[in-house]
Protein backbone atom coordinates (compact mmCIF):
# COMPACT_ATOMS: atom_id res chain seq x y z
CA UNK A 1 0.00 0.00 0.00
CA UNK A 2 2.85 2.36 0.88
CA UNK A 3 4.59 1.63 -2.43
CA UNK A 4 1.38 2.30 -4.31
CA UNK A 5 0.95 5.63 -2.50
CA UNK A 6 4.52 6.66 -3.35
CA UNK A 7 4.02 5.65 -6.96
CA UNK A 8 0.84 7.76 -7.20
CA UNK A 9 2.58 10.77 -5.62
CA UNK A 10 5.58 10.50 -7.95
CA UNK A 11 3.24 10.12 -10.91
CA UNK A 12 1.31 13.24 -9.90
CA UNK A 13 4.58 15.17 -9.46
CA UNK A 14 5.75 14.08 -12.92
CA UNK A 15 2.38 15.08 -14.38
CA UNK A 16 2.51 18.52 -12.73
CA UNK A 17 6.07 19.00 -14.03
CA UNK A 18 5.04 18.06 -17.55
CA UNK A 19 1.96 20.31 -17.53
CA UNK A 20 3.76 23.34 -16.09
CA UNK A 21 6.74 22.93 -18.42
CA UNK A 22 4.42 22.61 -21.43
CA UNK A 23 2.43 25.66 -20.30
CA UNK A 24 5.60 27.72 -19.86
CA UNK A 25 7.01 26.75 -23.26
CA UNK A 26 3.64 27.33 -24.96
CA UNK A 27 3.32 30.82 -23.48
CA UNK A 28 6.88 31.73 -24.49
CA UNK A 29 6.27 30.48 -28.04
CA UNK A 30 3.19 32.70 -28.21
CA UNK A 31 5.15 35.78 -27.08
CA UNK A 32 3.97 35.74 -23.43
CA UNK A 33 7.57 35.64 -22.30
CA UNK A 34 7.14 36.98 -18.77
CA UNK A 35 4.23 34.73 -17.80
CA UNK A 36 5.96 31.71 -19.31
CA UNK A 37 9.16 32.53 -17.41
CA UNK A 38 7.20 32.89 -14.14
CA UNK A 39 5.63 29.44 -14.60
CA UNK A 40 9.01 27.83 -15.35
CA UNK A 41 10.60 29.58 -12.33
CA UNK A 42 7.74 28.32 -10.16
CA UNK A 43 8.35 24.80 -11.52
CA UNK A 44 12.06 25.00 -10.66
CA UNK A 45 11.27 26.21 -7.13
CA UNK A 46 8.73 23.42 -6.62
CA UNK A 47 11.25 20.76 -7.65
CA UNK A 48 13.99 22.39 -5.53
CA UNK A 49 11.82 22.40 -2.41
CA UNK A 50 10.75 18.79 -2.96
CA UNK A 51 14.09 17.19 -3.86
CA UNK A 52 16.36 19.24 -1.56
CA UNK A 53 16.17 17.91 2.04
CA UNK A 54 17.33 21.26 3.45
CA UNK A 55 14.41 23.01 1.78
CA UNK A 56 11.84 20.66 3.33
CA UNK A 57 10.12 23.38 5.48
CA UNK A 58 9.50 25.50 2.38
CA UNK A 59 7.36 22.82 0.73
CA UNK A 60 4.31 24.18 2.47
CA UNK A 61 4.89 27.63 0.95
CA UNK A 62 4.65 26.33 -2.63
CA UNK A 63 0.95 27.28 -3.15
CA UNK A 64 1.57 30.72 -1.63
CA UNK A 65 4.58 31.28 -3.90
CA UNK A 66 2.66 30.29 -7.01
CA UNK A 67 -0.24 32.62 -6.20
CA UNK A 68 2.21 35.36 -5.20
CA UNK A 69 3.87 35.18 -8.62
CA UNK A 70 0.67 34.82 -10.66
CA UNK A 71 -1.73 37.11 -8.77
CA UNK A 72 0.56 39.81 -7.34
CA UNK A 73 3.99 40.10 -8.93
CA UNK A 74 2.99 39.40 -12.54
CA UNK A 75 -0.02 41.79 -12.59
CA UNK A 76 2.13 44.56 -11.11
CA UNK A 77 4.87 43.92 -13.66
CA UNK A 78 2.37 43.70 -16.54
CA UNK A 79 0.70 46.97 -15.51
CA UNK A 80 4.04 48.81 -15.34
CA UNK A 81 5.16 47.33 -18.65
CA UNK A 82 1.86 48.17 -20.38
CA UNK A 83 1.97 51.78 -19.15
CA UNK A 84 4.97 52.44 -21.40
CA UNK A 85 3.39 50.94 -24.53
CA UNK A 86 0.55 51.79 -26.92
CA UNK A 87 -1.24 48.52 -26.10
CA UNK A 88 -4.94 48.86 -26.94
CA UNK A 89 -7.43 48.81 -29.80
CA UNK A 90 -5.56 48.57 -33.09
CA UNK A 91 -2.31 47.74 -31.28
CA UNK A 92 -2.98 44.32 -29.80
CA UNK A 93 -0.56 42.24 -31.89
CA UNK A 94 3.20 41.97 -31.64
CA UNK A 95 5.17 43.28 -34.61
CA UNK A 96 5.73 39.78 -35.90
CA UNK A 97 2.00 39.04 -35.74
CA UNK A 98 1.20 42.29 -37.55
CA UNK A 99 3.67 41.44 -40.31
CA UNK A 100 2.14 37.96 -40.66
CA UNK A 101 -1.31 39.51 -41.03
CA UNK A 102 -0.11 41.81 -43.80
CA UNK A 103 1.60 38.95 -45.63
CA UNK A 104 -1.03 36.23 -45.29
CA UNK A 105 -4.41 37.76 -44.44
CA UNK A 106 -6.81 37.37 -47.43
CA UNK A 107 -7.93 40.97 -46.93
CA UNK A 108 -4.49 42.05 -48.17
CA UNK A 109 -4.79 40.43 -51.60
CA UNK A 110 -6.12 41.83 -54.86
CA UNK A 111 -7.62 40.44 -58.05
CA UNK A 112 -5.20 40.27 -61.00
CA UNK A 113 -7.74 39.35 -63.68
CA UNK A 114 -11.32 40.57 -63.40
CA UNK A 115 -12.83 37.58 -65.17
CA UNK A 116 -13.73 34.81 -62.68
CA UNK A 117 -12.52 31.24 -63.10
CA UNK A 118 -15.06 28.55 -63.94
CA UNK A 119 -15.15 26.05 -61.07
CA UNK A 120 -17.15 23.17 -59.59
CA UNK A 121 -17.23 21.99 -55.98
CA UNK A 122 -17.55 18.25 -55.31
CA UNK A 123 -18.26 16.91 -51.81
CA UNK A 124 -18.67 13.53 -50.12
CA UNK A 125 -22.28 13.01 -49.03
CA UNK A 126 -23.38 11.23 -45.86
CA UNK A 127 -27.05 10.60 -45.11
CA UNK A 128 -27.87 12.72 -48.16
CA UNK A 129 -26.05 15.71 -46.68
CA UNK A 130 -22.68 17.07 -47.88
CA UNK A 131 -19.71 16.68 -45.56
CA UNK A 132 -16.62 18.88 -45.27
CA UNK A 133 -14.57 16.53 -47.48
CA UNK A 134 -14.43 18.25 -50.87
CA UNK A 135 -12.53 18.75 -54.13
CA UNK A 136 -12.49 21.73 -56.53
CA UNK A 137 -12.39 21.36 -60.32
CA UNK A 138 -11.18 24.43 -62.23
CA UNK A 139 -11.43 25.30 -65.93
CA UNK A 140 -8.48 27.58 -66.81
CA UNK A 141 -7.61 28.42 -70.40
CA UNK A 142 -9.43 25.38 -71.73
CA UNK A 143 -7.54 23.08 -69.34
CA UNK A 144 -8.92 21.19 -66.33
CA UNK A 145 -7.23 21.45 -62.92
CA UNK A 146 -7.99 19.67 -59.68
CA UNK A 147 -7.59 21.27 -56.27
CA UNK A 148 -7.75 19.21 -53.09
CA UNK A 149 -8.62 20.47 -49.60
CA UNK A 150 -6.07 23.20 -48.78
CA UNK A 151 -3.64 22.41 -45.98
CA UNK A 152 -2.90 24.91 -43.15
CA UNK A 153 0.62 26.28 -43.63
CA UNK A 154 0.70 29.38 -41.38
CA UNK A 155 -0.84 29.29 -37.91
CA UNK A 156 -1.12 31.62 -34.98
CA UNK A 157 -1.97 29.42 -32.02
CA UNK A 158 -5.20 27.66 -33.00
CA UNK A 159 -6.00 30.26 -35.68
CA UNK A 160 -5.11 29.38 -39.27
CA UNK A 161 -3.75 32.40 -41.14
CA UNK A 162 -3.07 30.69 -44.47
CA UNK A 163 -4.06 27.46 -46.21
CA UNK A 164 -2.34 26.33 -49.38
CA UNK A 165 -3.20 23.85 -52.08
CA UNK A 166 -1.79 22.85 -55.46
CA UNK A 167 -3.46 22.84 -58.86
CA UNK A 168 -3.02 19.51 -60.67
CA UNK A 169 -3.61 19.47 -64.43
CA UNK A 170 -5.99 16.70 -65.48
CA UNK A 171 -5.65 15.41 -69.06
CA UNK A 172 -7.78 12.26 -68.95
CA UNK A 173 -10.77 10.80 -67.12
CA UNK A 174 -8.40 9.00 -64.76
CA UNK A 175 -5.47 10.47 -62.86
CA UNK A 176 -3.13 9.51 -60.02
CA UNK A 177 -2.20 12.39 -57.70
CA UNK A 178 0.12 11.88 -54.72
CA UNK A 179 -0.40 8.14 -55.02
CA UNK A 180 -4.21 8.40 -54.95
CA UNK A 181 -6.30 7.54 -58.01
CA UNK A 182 -9.14 9.80 -59.18
CA UNK A 183 -11.78 8.87 -61.75
CA UNK A 184 -13.92 11.58 -63.34
CA UNK A 185 -17.40 10.47 -64.42
CA UNK A 186 -19.09 10.42 -66.84
CA UNK A 187 -16.46 12.33 -68.89
CA UNK A 188 -13.77 14.87 -68.18
CA UNK A 189 -15.71 17.59 -70.05
CA UNK A 190 -18.93 17.00 -68.14
CA UNK A 191 -18.01 15.71 -64.67
CA UNK A 192 -20.87 14.91 -62.29
CA UNK A 193 -18.91 12.92 -59.73
CA UNK A 194 -15.34 12.00 -58.82
CA UNK A 195 -14.44 8.58 -57.44
CA UNK A 196 -11.32 8.38 -55.30
CA UNK A 197 -10.64 4.91 -53.86
CA UNK A 198 -13.46 4.39 -51.31
CA UNK A 199 -14.89 7.96 -51.57
CA UNK A 200 -17.42 9.33 -54.00
CA UNK A 201 -17.43 13.09 -54.52
CA UNK A 202 -20.72 14.35 -55.91
CA UNK A 203 -21.32 17.71 -57.54
CA UNK A 204 -22.24 20.24 -54.84
CA UNK A 205 -21.97 23.71 -56.36
CA UNK A 206 -21.15 25.49 -59.60
CA UNK A 207 -21.38 29.18 -60.35
CA UNK A 208 -22.72 28.35 -63.84
CA UNK A 209 -25.35 25.78 -62.80
CA UNK A 210 -28.47 27.49 -61.44
CA UNK A 211 -29.95 24.15 -60.35
CA UNK A 212 -27.25 23.94 -57.66
CA UNK A 213 -28.13 27.29 -56.06
CA UNK A 214 -29.92 25.34 -53.33
CA UNK A 215 -26.48 24.25 -52.08
CA UNK A 216 -25.18 27.82 -51.71
CA UNK A 217 -25.41 27.52 -47.91
CA UNK A 218 -23.01 24.54 -47.84
CA UNK A 219 -20.69 26.26 -50.30
CA UNK A 220 -20.47 29.36 -48.07
CA UNK A 221 -19.74 27.13 -45.06
CA UNK A 222 -16.77 25.64 -46.93
CA UNK A 223 -15.59 29.15 -47.82
CA UNK A 224 -15.81 30.36 -44.21
CA UNK A 225 -13.98 27.35 -42.82
CA UNK A 226 -11.48 26.38 -45.54
CA UNK A 227 -11.40 28.64 -48.59
CA UNK A 228 -11.55 32.26 -47.38
CA UNK A 229 -7.87 32.14 -46.37
CA UNK A 230 -6.79 29.54 -48.93
CA UNK A 231 -4.56 29.89 -51.97
CA UNK A 232 -4.25 27.39 -54.81
CA UNK A 233 -0.92 27.66 -56.60
CA UNK A 234 -0.48 26.76 -60.27
CA UNK A 235 2.69 24.65 -60.23
CA UNK A 236 3.61 25.58 -63.82
CA UNK A 237 3.12 29.36 -63.80
CA UNK A 238 3.20 30.10 -60.05
CA UNK A 239 -0.06 32.02 -60.30
CA UNK A 240 -2.36 32.07 -57.27
CA UNK A 241 -6.07 31.24 -57.30
CA UNK A 242 -8.31 32.35 -54.40
CA UNK A 243 -11.91 33.24 -53.60
CA UNK A 244 -13.21 36.80 -53.71
CA UNK A 245 -16.65 38.39 -53.80
CA UNK A 246 -17.58 39.31 -57.37
CA UNK A 247 -19.45 42.45 -58.42
CA UNK A 248 -22.72 40.49 -58.31
CA UNK A 249 -22.15 39.70 -54.61
CA UNK A 250 -21.34 36.02 -55.12
CA UNK A 251 -18.20 34.16 -54.08
CA UNK A 252 -16.04 33.15 -57.05
CA UNK A 253 -12.46 32.11 -57.79
CA UNK A 254 -10.04 34.60 -59.35
CA UNK A 255 -6.35 34.91 -60.08
CA UNK A 256 -5.10 36.95 -57.13
CA UNK A 257 -1.84 38.31 -55.85
CA UNK A 258 -0.62 39.33 -52.41
CA UNK A 259 -0.59 43.06 -51.90
CA UNK A 260 2.47 43.04 -49.65
CA UNK A 261 5.73 41.15 -49.51
CA UNK A 262 8.59 41.04 -47.01
CA UNK A 263 11.95 42.55 -47.85
CA UNK A 264 15.04 43.76 -46.04
CA UNK A 265 17.00 46.99 -46.21
CA UNK A 266 20.29 48.04 -44.72
CA UNK A 267 20.14 50.64 -41.96
CA UNK A 268 23.15 52.48 -40.56
CA UNK A 269 23.37 53.28 -36.87
CA UNK A 270 26.64 55.06 -36.25
CA UNK A 271 29.44 52.83 -37.46
CA UNK A 272 27.27 49.73 -37.52
CA UNK A 273 25.07 48.50 -40.35
CA UNK A 274 22.23 46.06 -39.82
CA UNK A 275 19.33 44.72 -41.83
CA UNK A 276 15.78 45.74 -41.04
CA UNK A 277 12.66 44.03 -42.32
CA UNK A 278 10.31 46.21 -44.37
CA UNK A 279 6.98 45.54 -46.07
CA UNK A 280 6.78 46.36 -49.78
CA UNK A 281 3.59 47.16 -51.67
CA UNK A 282 3.67 44.83 -54.70
CA UNK A 283 1.62 47.27 -56.78
CA UNK A 284 3.65 50.44 -56.21
CA UNK A 285 6.90 48.71 -55.14
CA UNK A 286 7.16 51.25 -52.32
CA UNK A 287 7.83 50.33 -48.69
CA UNK A 288 5.15 50.86 -46.07
CA UNK A 289 5.61 53.63 -43.52
CA UNK A 290 6.24 52.22 -40.05
CA UNK A 291 5.81 54.68 -37.21
CA UNK A 292 4.94 54.39 -33.49
CA UNK A 293 3.77 50.82 -33.70
CA UNK A 294 1.70 51.27 -36.87
CA UNK A 295 2.01 50.39 -40.56
CA UNK A 296 0.73 52.95 -43.07
CA UNK A 297 0.31 52.75 -46.84
CA UNK A 298 -0.13 55.68 -49.23
CA UNK A 299 -3.25 56.11 -51.34
CA UNK A 300 -3.42 57.59 -54.84
CA UNK A 301 -3.33 61.14 -53.42
CA UNK A 302 -0.32 60.44 -51.23
CA UNK A 303 -2.33 60.37 -47.99
CA UNK A 304 -1.51 57.91 -45.24
CA UNK A 305 -3.85 54.94 -44.81
CA UNK A 306 -3.65 53.03 -41.53
CA UNK A 307 -3.30 49.28 -42.13
CA UNK A 308 -2.49 47.56 -38.86
CA UNK A 309 -0.85 48.34 -35.54
CA UNK A 310 1.22 46.45 -33.04
CA UNK A 311 2.27 46.89 -29.44
CA UNK A 312 5.33 49.12 -29.25
CA UNK A 313 7.30 50.95 -26.57
CA UNK A 314 6.28 54.62 -26.42
CA UNK A 315 8.22 55.75 -23.36
CA UNK A 316 6.54 58.40 -21.23
CA UNK A 317 4.01 59.32 -23.90
CA UNK A 318 1.02 57.98 -21.93
CA UNK A 319 2.03 59.95 -18.84
CA UNK A 320 2.66 63.10 -20.88
CA UNK A 321 -0.85 62.89 -22.36
CA UNK A 322 -2.31 63.23 -18.87
CA UNK A 323 -0.65 66.59 -18.29
CA UNK A 324 0.01 68.05 -21.76
CA UNK A 325 -3.17 67.25 -23.68
CA UNK A 326 -5.81 69.75 -22.48
CA UNK A 327 -8.62 67.52 -23.74
CA UNK A 328 -7.41 64.89 -21.25
CA UNK A 329 -5.76 66.92 -18.49
CA UNK A 330 -8.87 69.01 -17.76
CA UNK A 331 -11.26 66.03 -17.31
CA UNK A 332 -8.52 64.18 -15.40
CA UNK A 333 -8.06 67.11 -13.00
CA UNK A 334 -11.82 67.38 -12.45
CA UNK A 335 -12.05 63.65 -11.82
CA UNK A 336 -9.11 63.75 -9.41
CA UNK A 337 -10.58 66.64 -7.41
CA UNK A 338 -13.96 64.88 -7.23
CA UNK A 339 -12.27 61.62 -6.17
CA UNK A 340 -10.60 63.38 -3.23
CA UNK A 341 -13.84 65.19 -2.31
CA UNK A 342 -15.87 61.99 -2.53
CA UNK A 343 -13.40 60.06 -0.36
CA UNK A 344 -12.98 62.85 2.19
CA UNK A 345 -16.69 63.70 2.62
CA UNK A 346 -17.73 60.06 2.74
CA UNK A 347 -15.20 59.17 5.43
CA UNK A 348 -15.94 62.28 7.52
CA UNK A 349 -19.75 61.90 7.29
CA UNK A 350 -19.77 58.15 7.91
CA UNK A 351 -17.35 58.52 10.84
CA UNK A 352 -19.37 61.40 12.35
CA UNK A 353 -22.67 59.52 12.08
CA UNK A 354 -21.08 56.28 13.25
CA UNK A 355 -19.49 58.06 16.24
CA UNK A 356 -22.81 59.64 17.25
CA UNK A 357 -24.53 56.26 17.26
CA UNK A 358 -21.55 54.67 19.04
CA UNK A 359 -21.72 57.29 21.81
CA UNK A 360 -25.44 56.60 22.22
CA UNK A 361 -24.97 52.83 22.28
CA UNK A 362 -22.07 53.13 24.73
CA UNK A 363 -24.45 54.56 27.34
CA UNK A 364 -25.06 51.68 29.77
CA UNK A 365 -28.35 53.21 30.88
CA UNK A 366 -29.81 52.97 27.35
CA UNK A 367 -32.44 50.22 27.28
CA UNK A 368 -32.55 47.85 24.30
CA UNK A 369 -28.97 48.57 23.22
CA UNK A 370 -28.62 45.17 21.53
CA UNK A 371 -31.75 45.74 19.48
CA UNK A 372 -30.57 49.18 18.33
CA UNK A 373 -27.11 47.84 17.57
CA UNK A 374 -28.59 45.05 15.42
CA UNK A 375 -30.85 47.43 13.53
CA UNK A 376 -28.01 49.86 12.85
CA UNK A 377 -25.77 47.12 11.48
CA UNK A 378 -28.39 46.03 8.89
CA UNK A 379 -27.07 48.38 6.12
CA UNK A 380 -23.69 46.71 6.54
CA UNK A 381 -25.15 43.21 6.51
CA UNK A 382 -27.25 43.56 3.34
CA UNK A 383 -25.33 42.62 0.16
CA UNK A 384 -23.65 45.66 -1.32
CA UNK A 385 -25.15 45.60 -4.79
CA UNK A 386 -28.69 45.07 -3.44
CA UNK A 387 -28.42 48.19 -1.29
CA UNK A 388 -27.03 50.30 -4.13
CA UNK A 389 -29.67 49.18 -6.62
CA UNK A 390 -32.41 49.77 -4.04
CA UNK A 391 -31.28 53.37 -3.56
CA UNK A 392 -30.89 53.82 -7.32
CA UNK A 393 -34.23 52.39 -8.45
CA UNK A 394 -36.43 52.72 -5.39
CA UNK A 395 -35.45 56.09 -3.95
CA UNK A 396 -33.57 58.23 -6.47
CA UNK A 397 -35.17 57.08 -9.70
CA UNK A 398 -36.18 60.27 -11.54
CA UNK A 399 -39.50 58.83 -12.79
CA UNK A 400 -40.91 56.48 -10.17
CA UNK A 401 -38.53 56.87 -7.21
CA UNK A 402 -40.11 57.59 -3.83
CA UNK A 403 -38.46 61.02 -3.56
CA UNK A 404 -39.52 62.47 -6.92
CA UNK A 405 -42.91 60.78 -7.02
CA UNK A 406 -44.15 61.19 -3.42
CA UNK A 407 -41.99 63.13 -0.97
CA UNK A 408 -40.87 66.16 -3.02
CA UNK A 409 -44.36 66.89 -4.49
CA UNK A 410 -45.82 66.49 -0.98
CA UNK A 411 -43.68 69.37 0.33
CA UNK A 412 -44.17 71.47 -2.81
CA UNK A 413 -40.80 70.92 -4.49
CA UNK A 414 -40.16 70.05 -8.12
CA UNK A 415 -38.62 66.66 -9.02
CA UNK A 416 -34.82 66.62 -9.03
CA UNK A 417 -32.72 65.22 -11.86
CA UNK A 418 -30.65 63.03 -9.58
CA UNK A 419 -28.65 61.31 -12.33
CA UNK A 420 -28.55 64.03 -15.01
CA UNK A 421 -27.44 66.96 -12.88
CA UNK A 422 -23.71 66.78 -11.97
CA UNK A 423 -24.21 68.33 -8.50
CA UNK A 424 -27.06 66.05 -7.41
CA UNK A 425 -25.38 62.99 -8.93
CA UNK A 426 -22.38 63.66 -6.67
CA UNK A 427 -24.66 64.23 -3.68
CA UNK A 428 -26.40 60.88 -4.04
CA UNK A 429 -23.04 59.11 -4.41
CA UNK A 430 -21.93 60.53 -1.05
CA UNK A 431 -25.32 59.79 0.59
CA UNK A 432 -25.43 56.17 -0.53
CA UNK A 433 -21.82 55.48 0.38
CA UNK A 434 -22.32 57.09 3.79
CA UNK A 435 -25.34 54.85 4.37
CA UNK A 436 -23.28 51.77 3.49
CA UNK A 437 -20.21 52.65 5.58
CA UNK A 438 -21.51 54.27 8.76
CA UNK A 439 -22.24 50.88 10.45
CA UNK A 440 -18.55 49.99 10.07
CA UNK A 441 -17.52 53.31 11.58
CA UNK A 442 -20.03 52.80 14.38
CA UNK A 443 -18.65 49.36 15.16
CA UNK A 444 -14.99 50.41 15.33
CA UNK A 445 -15.87 53.53 17.30
CA UNK A 446 -17.92 51.48 19.78
CA UNK A 447 -15.02 49.11 20.28
CA UNK A 448 -12.60 51.99 20.77
CA UNK A 449 -14.94 53.73 23.28
CA UNK A 450 -15.22 50.63 25.39
CA UNK A 451 -11.43 50.44 25.66
CA UNK A 452 -11.18 53.88 27.31
CA UNK A 453 -10.86 53.48 31.13
CA UNK A 454 -13.82 54.78 33.16
CA UNK A 455 -11.41 56.20 35.74
CA UNK A 456 -10.42 58.98 33.34
CA UNK A 457 -14.01 60.21 33.14
CA UNK A 458 -14.43 59.97 36.92
CA UNK A 459 -11.31 62.07 37.55
CA UNK A 460 -12.40 64.62 34.94
CA UNK A 461 -15.87 64.85 36.51
CA UNK A 462 -14.32 65.44 39.93
CA UNK A 463 -12.25 68.25 38.40
CA UNK A 464 -15.46 69.82 37.16
CA UNK A 465 -15.19 68.92 33.46
CA UNK A 466 -18.52 68.84 31.63
CA UNK A 467 -19.64 66.35 28.97
CA UNK A 468 -18.31 68.40 26.09
CA UNK A 469 -14.93 68.91 27.78
CA UNK A 470 -14.67 65.20 28.59
CA UNK A 471 -15.47 64.35 24.96
CA UNK A 472 -12.99 66.91 23.61
CA UNK A 473 -10.02 66.16 25.89
CA UNK A 474 -10.49 62.45 26.68
CA UNK A 475 -12.83 60.66 24.26
CA UNK A 476 -11.81 62.19 20.93
CA UNK A 477 -7.99 62.09 21.36
CA UNK A 478 -7.97 58.51 22.62
CA UNK A 479 -10.52 57.48 20.01
CA UNK A 480 -8.51 58.96 17.14
CA UNK A 481 -5.35 57.22 18.33
CA UNK A 482 -7.08 53.90 17.81
CA UNK A 483 -9.31 54.73 14.86
CA UNK A 484 -7.00 56.98 12.77
CA UNK A 485 -5.26 54.11 10.88
CA UNK A 486 -8.68 52.62 10.07
CA UNK A 487 -9.93 56.00 8.83
CA UNK A 488 -6.92 56.28 6.55
CA UNK A 489 -7.45 52.78 5.18
CA UNK A 490 -11.13 53.61 4.72
CA UNK A 491 -10.11 56.72 2.77
CA UNK A 492 -7.88 54.63 0.51
CA UNK A 493 -10.67 52.08 0.00
CA UNK A 494 -13.21 54.78 -0.86
CA UNK A 495 -10.68 56.38 -3.22
CA UNK A 496 -10.89 53.19 -5.32
CA UNK A 497 -14.51 52.22 -4.62
CA UNK A 498 -15.35 51.29 -8.19
CA UNK A 499 -18.39 49.15 -7.35
CA UNK A 500 -20.64 51.87 -5.94
CA UNK A 501 -19.90 54.38 -8.71
CA UNK A 502 -20.40 51.79 -11.44
CA UNK A 503 -23.68 50.46 -10.01
CA UNK A 504 -25.17 53.80 -8.96
CA UNK A 505 -24.33 56.34 -11.67
CA UNK A 506 -21.90 54.50 -14.00
CA UNK A 507 -19.81 57.68 -13.77
CA UNK A 508 -22.52 59.85 -15.34
CA UNK A 509 -23.60 62.34 -16.35
CA UNK A 510 -20.93 62.50 -19.08
CA UNK A 511 -18.57 65.45 -19.49
CA UNK A 512 -19.51 67.04 -22.79
CA UNK A 513 -16.11 68.58 -23.54
CA UNK A 514 -14.06 65.45 -22.80
CA UNK A 515 -12.56 63.44 -25.67
CA UNK A 516 -12.18 60.41 -23.44
CA UNK A 517 -15.16 58.57 -21.85
CA UNK A 518 -15.26 60.70 -18.67
CA UNK A 519 -18.23 61.48 -16.43
CA UNK A 520 -18.89 63.98 -13.65
CA UNK A 521 -19.15 61.27 -10.97
CA UNK A 522 -16.32 59.15 -12.33
CA UNK A 523 -13.56 58.52 -9.85
CA UNK A 524 -10.09 57.70 -11.09
CA UNK A 525 -10.57 53.94 -11.01
CA UNK A 526 -13.86 54.04 -12.92
CA UNK A 527 -12.25 56.41 -15.42
CA UNK A 528 -9.46 53.87 -15.90
CA UNK A 529 -12.08 51.15 -16.43
CA UNK A 530 -13.82 53.19 -19.12
CA UNK A 531 -10.55 53.89 -20.86
CA UNK A 532 -9.71 50.18 -20.86
CA UNK A 533 -13.06 48.62 -21.73
CA UNK A 534 -15.54 51.24 -22.91
CA UNK A 535 -15.71 54.10 -25.39
CA UNK A 536 -14.64 54.07 -29.02
CA UNK A 537 -11.63 51.88 -28.31
CA UNK A 538 -9.66 50.34 -25.49
CA UNK A 539 -6.53 52.17 -24.35
CA UNK A 540 -4.86 49.69 -22.01
CA UNK A 541 -1.52 51.49 -22.07
CA UNK A 542 -3.05 54.85 -21.10
CA UNK A 543 -5.25 53.16 -18.46
CA UNK A 544 -2.18 51.43 -16.98
CA UNK A 545 -0.36 54.77 -16.77
CA UNK A 546 -3.28 56.27 -14.82
CA UNK A 547 -3.36 53.16 -12.58
CA UNK A 548 0.27 53.74 -11.64
CA UNK A 549 -0.51 57.39 -10.97
CA UNK A 550 -3.44 56.36 -8.75
CA UNK A 551 -1.11 54.12 -6.75
CA UNK A 552 1.29 56.98 -6.06
CA UNK A 553 -1.55 59.36 -5.25
CA UNK A 554 -3.14 56.98 -2.74
CA UNK A 555 0.24 56.09 -1.26
CA UNK A 556 1.23 59.76 -0.97
CA UNK A 557 -2.08 60.84 0.60
CA UNK A 558 -1.92 57.91 3.04
CA UNK A 559 1.65 58.74 4.07
CA UNK A 560 0.71 62.38 4.67
CA UNK A 561 -2.30 61.31 6.75
CA UNK A 562 -0.18 58.90 8.76
CA UNK A 563 2.36 61.63 9.42
CA UNK A 564 -0.21 64.24 10.41
CA UNK A 565 -2.25 61.88 12.59
CA UNK A 566 0.85 60.36 14.20
CA UNK A 567 -0.44 56.85 13.56
CA UNK A 568 1.97 53.96 14.18
CA UNK A 569 4.50 56.24 15.92
CA UNK A 570 4.44 54.04 19.00
CA UNK A 571 4.90 50.97 16.84
CA UNK A 572 7.99 52.54 15.26
CA UNK A 573 9.26 53.46 18.69
CA UNK A 574 9.09 57.22 18.11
Amino acid sequence: MLKLTKFVLWFLLALVNALLFWAGVYLIQNYYYELGAIIIIALILIDFFIFNPKAYPYRYTIPALIFLFLLVIYPIYFTIKTAFTNYGTGHIFTRQEAVERLLYDPNYTYVVEKNPIDFKIFAVYKDEKPTESFLVLFKIGGETYLGKMPIPTVRKGTEVLLREGKLYKITSSKAIIDGISYEFQPTLKDVSQIISEDKVYKLLYSSEDLSLERNTYYFILLIQKYLSNAEYIDQETGRIVGVKVDTDGRWKFFFINRLYRLSFEEVKAGDKTYKKSVIINTKTQKPLIEEKGSFYDLDENGNRVFLIGYTAFVGLENFERIFKDERISKPFLNIFIWTVEWSLFTVLLSFSIGLIFALALNNRRLKGRNVYRTLLIIPWAIPYFISVLTWKNGIFNETYGILNKIILPMIGLNPIKWFNDPFWAKVICIIVNTWLTFPYMMTISLGALQSIPDELYEVAAIDGAGRFARFRYITLPMLLTIVAPLLISSFAYTFNNFTLIYLLTAGGPPMVSATTPAGHTDILISYVYKLAFEGRGQEFGFASAISILIFFLVAGISLINFKISGSFEEVRGE
